[in-house]
């Protein structure tokens, strides 16, 4: 079940589709792709994922153009392990936000060396490929569910709204390292 009012980041970065908090910027979806074929430096949303066996976290981010982020957001948790339904929400995402581009968490372990997870990520990311032909960029997600978590219980949040909301706030910190990655790159 899609939850599309989960609680923003308290930096005031987060954004909601219905009311933004006090201080939140609204995120609405492009009027379209534009024109640029998806380039990294166009301006439109990206969807970012941290993926699961159990639960997929879903973040939302706009850029503003010339490779600078705009505002970003957990958005959902896919709280379902079948295949069929996993695809079924993440392709009515697509169509609600028309991203540009699609990020994936890559796992790996505390040295940097790929795991059993690694390929699964990789896996997952190859499919959204193939179904939505859209660019897919893999991103080091070391720690960032270890992250996430610290950020929620710094949020007070209890431990069942934390495993709830742990995976879309991962995320959040994926998109969030791409944005700053990509800031920095073409810097």
């Amino acid at each position: 079940m899609l939850e599309r009012s989960l609680p923003g980041r308290p930096n005031g970065s987060a954004a909601f589709e219905t009311e933004p908090p006090e201080g939140g910027e609204q995120v609405s979806p492009p009027p379209g792709r534009g024109t640029g074929g998806g380039g990294v430096s166009e301006a439109g949303s990206i969807l970012a994922f941290d993926f699961g066996v159990k639960r997929i976290g879903v973040a939302l981010g706009t850029q503003l153009g010339a490779g600078r982020p705009g505002p970003a957001r957990a958005l959902t948790t896919i709280d379902t392990e079948a295949n069929d339904a996993r695809f079924a929400v993440i392709a009515a995402l697509i169509a609600d936000w028309q991203p540009l581009r699609l990020l994936v968490g890559r796992p790996l372990s505390d040295d940097g060396t790929p795991h059993e997870m690694t390929a699964r990520c990789e896996r997952f990311a190859n499919q959204l490929r193939g179904r939505f032909r859209l660019p897919v960029d893999e991103v080091d997600e070391r720690f960032t569910s270890t992250e996430a978590d610290a950020g929620l219980r710094e949020r007070g949040l209890s431990w069942q709204a934390r495993k709830a909301q742990v995976d879309a706030e991962a995320a959040l910190i994926i998109l969030q390292s791409w944005f700053y990655n990509h800031a920095h790159a073409t810097a």
